[in-house]
């Protein structure tokens, strides 16, 4: 073998040694990166689940400050405040009335039974039997925003504050407050002879006199004067205003306290 050969085969090996360790060595830094890609993998995957746990407790934290201190759900189980309310809607209440904003006649309010206000056999049930309100139900209780006692409650409209008369009726079947006659563009008027229920209250300090808009149909304020309460709702039974319909979507809409009906009651001095 000549000096040339020698030398080309020994570059040869060299090359080919060389090249088994370039393999070796891309081998292992693959494995190596392989290996980082893992860790990364498994560690994007431990961040995740850490951020939904934390959306989650402050998703539960956050509904139950809204709960406690601003608004809730509720359903309508019934139809006294028809038209304003139809039966299985479902209402948002603010509950900072009346503690941080006082209460207005006109306002549509969520109180429980002052007592005795609710037979036996018009306790509202939980469910609606309509598969999707009720689910809806199920999601805001679970969430904080809904009620599970909502049997214990009723939902009418203000019509007197305290110090306020009311009576009934004017010669022209009007509701007055403080002899202001009151046109109420809210109450549904049934065909043929309306019921009419003569009184004439003052109502006390810390108390309303509430109605439903429906009013040939509702055992609001005008039927309750053997109860306890005398018909009167003291204030510490309201849960909140009513301020919007959120479902069905069809009805979705702001509701209104009609603040011109009571014009010159004296909304004003009280």
């Amino acid at each position: 073998m000549t000096e040339d050969a020698s030398r080309a085969h020994d570059g040869s090996a060299s090359e080919a040694l060389h090249g088994r360790r370039s393999a070796r060595e891309v081998d292992g830094a693959g494995r190596r990166r392989g290996g980082s890609r893992s860790r990364t993998k498994r560690g994007s995957t431990g961040r995740f689940v850490r951020d939904i746990v934390i959306i989650f407790v402050a998703a539960l934290m956050i509904s139950f400050l809204v709960k406690t201190f601003l608004v809730r759900s509720f359903y309508i189980p019934s139809a006294s405040m028809e038209n304003t309310l139809q039966i299985n809607d479902r209402i948002i209440v603010n509950e900072l009335v009346p503690g941080a904003v006082a209460v207005k006649r006109g306002d549509v309010i969520v109180f429980t039974d002052p007592g005795g206000w609710l037979s036996a056999g018009e306790q509202p049930s939980s469910t609606t039997g309509n598969p999707v309100v009720d689910g809806f139900q199920w999601f805001l209780t679970q969430v904080g925003l809904g009620t599970q006692d909502s049997g214990d409650h009723l939902v009418k409209r203000v019509i007197g504050l305290p110090g306020d008369t009311v009576s009934c009726c004017n010669d022209f079947g009007q509701t007055t407050v403080d002899g202001v006659p009151l046109d109420e563009p809210y109450v549904k008027t049934p065909a043929g002879e309306q019921r009419k229920i003569p009184f004439s209250v003052t109502v006390p300090a810390g108390s309303l006199w509430v109605e439903g808009d429906n009013r040939d149909n509702s055992a609001d304020s005008r039927l309750q004067t053997s109860t306890p309460s005398k018909g009167f709702v003291p204030m510490s039974d309201v849960v909140g205003r009513a301020f919007v319909i959120t479902w069905p979507s069809s009805r979705w809409g702001l509701l209104d306290d009609f603040p011109s009906v009571f014009r010159g009651t004296g909304s004003a001095s009280r």
